[in-house]
């Protein structure tokens, strides 16, 4: 049993100070204002003074990418997930773009096995769309067991038959598809017309079959639009953006894939957050060796800066409240995933973040619990210190210690 006393408790319903009493993995009382006694527990008591920190659900990730199996020099289950707890995730769901890629059971269970043994975190893998990710076939999805979500992630399906094939699959089987937007036949001459053309595609897709469909890392004015519109049309549609598409610019001479847009795309972005088009933030994580980032491979090491990211640049810049980006970071994507999270509420999971939001803090890549130290972030100050992580009710990161 844990108390946190005097917290500044913050999530997507509002904003309130008060104690939290957790059992059991649950969220089980919320007192506004504090408890006018300790509950009695036998001794068993652990009381947090939050001392006026904000006390948040843990945040949720829905596109992260992990390495494993295939890539150890790059990233590891197990490292990935000291990196997650240690930026406020107790939730990621990982892509299939490992080696072999995530299209059996074999493969999908070996990487819960491990996530299961670190105890650190809810870990979800994603299966691909296509078998293998070779862009054609999609007779494996029958095969599988337990998996929420399905995606190619990497690469765009550039049949729009096999898609198609493939979210009437997933649809039969309550699955979501996550789609990379982008035509690579336009990837060598124009990126931003790469993803466009290939999100409006996989909209009309997603009205043809009634899949539900989500759009990874939306990063342009056009497709931001492209969204809202099929949303309008009432589809089964999702999108996110990522930190690094809400805080940089192409003026930035950084690898990411999709690439670094205008401040006339980062505008629209945050345009499409505020008016609710956008459903989450997710990281797109994505961990590389010194030597692949210097040979040019895409990708920022992400996890555990996002918050303080997304704090500095949308909340403290007064665009959105605090709320609202724990909708962004974890209600509204514990939704799409199915999960009972994202509140700071009696009968909801005991998955919260005590972050101090005063406290100001230089990126130190070297101070990165993943293996990949690949950020343009390094040496940036943001606010928004993760102090403490809590999973199921216990306590796997805690910043006195600095180790999960």
């Amino acid at each position: 049993m844990t108390v946190f006393r005097n917290a500044r408790i913050v999530d997507a319903a509002g904003e309130r100070l008060g104690d939290v009493l957790v059992e059991g993995g649950l969220v089980v009382s919320v007192a506004e204002g504090g408890f006018p006694a300790l509950p009695g527990s036998g001794g068993m008591l652990e009381i947090i003074d939050a001392a006026g920190r904000v006390l948040m659900p843990s945040f949720v990730d829905l596109h992260a990418h992990f390495r494993d199996p295939g890539f150890p020099e790059k990233e590891t289950i197990e490292t990935g997930l000291a990196a997650a707890v240690r930026g406020g995730y107790t939730a990621v769901n990982l892509m299939a773009n490992t080696n072999p890629p995530c299209s059996d059971m074999k493969t999908i269970r070996y990487v819960r096995e491990k996530a299961e043994r670190t105890g650190l975190a809810t870990v979800h893998q994603c299966a691909t769309i296509t078998e293998g990710m070779k862009g054609e076939g999609c007779g494996h999805i029958s095969g599988l067991s337990g998996v929420r979500f399905l995606s190619d992630d990497g690469r765009g399906v550039a049949d729009a038959l096999a898609l198609y094939r493939g979210m009437l699959a997933a649809r039969d089987a309550g699955m979501v598809v996550i789609e990379h937007a982008e035509s690579s036949e336009f990837s060598k001459i124009d990126m931003r017309l790469a993803e466009d053309s290939m999100t409006a595609r996989d909209i009309e897709l997603c009205a043809a079959t009634g899949c539900p469909l989500h759009i990874a890392h939306v990063s342009t004015k056009g497709s931001a639009a492209l969204v809202a519109l099929g949303k309008s049309r009432g589809l089964l549609l999702t999108c996110e953006a990522t930190p690094h598409h809400l805080a940089l610019t192409d003026s930035t001479s950084y690898r990411v894939n999709p690439p670094l847009r205008t401040a006339e795309d980062i505008e629209a972005l945050v345009a499409a957050i505020e008016s609710g088009t956008i459903d989450c933030i997710s990281t797109d994580h994505a961990p590389h060796t010194a030597g692949d980032k210097a040979d040019g491979a895409p990708g920022i090491s992400g996890i555990e800066t996002a918050f303080a990211i997304c704090y500095t640049v949308l909340v403290r810049s007064g665009r959105i409240g605090l709320p609202r980006l724990s909708e962004l970071m974890s209600l509204g994507p514990a939704r799409i995933w199915g999960l009972n999270r994202g509140l700071v509420k009696p009968g909801f999971e005991a998955e919260l973040v005590l972050v101090d939001t005063g406290i100001e803090s230089r990126v130190d890549p070297g101070d990165f619990a993943s293996k990949g130290k690949n950020t343009p972030f390094a040496g940036m100050g943001f606010f928004g210190r993760i102090d403490l992580t809590m999973h199921g009710g216990r306590i796997v990161y805690d910043s006195k210690k600095e180790k999960p």
